[in-house]
């Protein structure tokens, strides 16, 4: 496989019809556009889109963000996104998330360091990731210890996260 990103970076500032796409990427993730926006902004409607989606996931949410950024981690590991990863463990350290868990999420994610709302999250993880199917005994676990608003977030947080661990490897962005 090459090594070589697989589409063109836009430049940020270089085309006028994406100004105020910028503009909402920049106040929603601060100061530069990272390499992930700069391949999307081929597609204004995919990048202005894309962003409102991770922007409600990641800073609206109910999630709590140890628990967030453990999923992002997670499905990262799973779908071998290492940019995703790398990009997400400074996120997953302001969160609190220790260096025994950073180690445990890229082996298996079972019980060790974690709360139990925690493990149900990365168990969750694991099942939409490479089982699809979330079978139901696990799903009445999440239920427990998240009300439906929740489950709903967590869901789409690591459906989300997949698509864009999937997007970074399809497209070959590495660094």
């Amino acid at each position: 496989m090459s090594s070589e990103i697989r589409v063109p970076l836009v430049e940020p500032g270089s085309n006028p019809a994406l100004a105020a796409i910028e503009a909402d990427i920049r106040a929603e993730r601060g100061g530069e556009i990272a390499v992930l926006y700069r391949a999307l902004l081929n597609s204004a409607p995919v990048a202005d889109g894309w962003e409102k989606l991770l922007t409600a996931i990641r800073n609206r949410s109910t999630t709590p963000s140890t628990v967030r950024e453990l999923v992002i981690l997670r499905v990262a590991v799973l779908n071998r996104a290492d940019f995703e990863f790398a990009a997400h463990v400074p996120h997953a350290k302001a969160a609190g998330v220790t260096s025994a868990q950073l180690d445990a999420v890229q082996r298996d994610a079972g019980p060790g360091p974690f709360s139990e709302q925690e493990h149900l999250a990365l168990a969750l993880t694991d099942a939409m990731t490479t089982e699809i199917e979330v079978p139901d005994a696990l799903m009445q676990r999440i239920q427990s210890h998240f009300d439906a608003r929740g489950v709903v977030e967590l869901v789409a947080t690591v459906a989300a996260y997949n698509m864009v661990s999937r997007f970074l490897v399809a497209l070959n962005i590495r660094h």
